[in-house]
């Protein structure tokens, strides 16, 4: 017999963070970014969904601020070690960053670029990726365990 996931979704513009075995993580992702963060030992994870790089916002902490990066891997990261995982023993998976839309702009890379010199900069451990392309991606996100599906549609 099949066992049917309950699905959070994340959303543009949202991080979600959970303890909880039970809870599943999903989002839709074209030229936007997710990472999908987590502590092991904590038994906590959490996903964001970014939309842009972009400049540091949170001054305002308005309902935008987790569109650009930089505050969404912030926040998520923040969040994290609030819930009592451990800065030093986070690990990610990241998605996205594809060009599914034939305008000039290239969105999907700048994601990709940010968030790459971001995981340096910030000695964040990434052990795998998926970006680019030119297919949507469907992820599930298991944020006690680490575990990620990735579907291309």
């Amino acid at each position: 017999m099949t066992e049917l996931l309950e699905i959070t979704t994340v959303i543009q513009g949202e991080i979600a963070i959970s303890d909880d075995p039970g809870v599943v993580f999903g989002t839709l992702l074209g030229s936007c970014i997710s990472v999908c963060m987590y502590d092991l030992q904590a038994g906590v994870g959490g996903m964001n969904h970014f939309l842009i790089p972009g400049e540091d916002c949170m001054g305002d902490r308005d309902a935008a601020a987790y569109l650009y990066g930089i505050n969404a891997m912030r926040g998520l990261t923040e969040g994290l070690v609030k819930a009592g995982g451990v800065r030093e023993r986070l690990q990610c998976k990241a998605f996205g960053g594809a060009a599914v839309l034939s305008i000039a702009s290239d969105i999907g890379q700048e994601n990709v670029g940010f968030l790459l010199d971001y995981f340096q900069r910030e000695e964040i451990r990434c052990v795998s990726y998926s970006f680019g392309g030119s297919r949507v991606r469907r992820i599930r996100f298991w944020p006690t365990t680490g575990k990620v599906m990735q579907n291309l549609c």
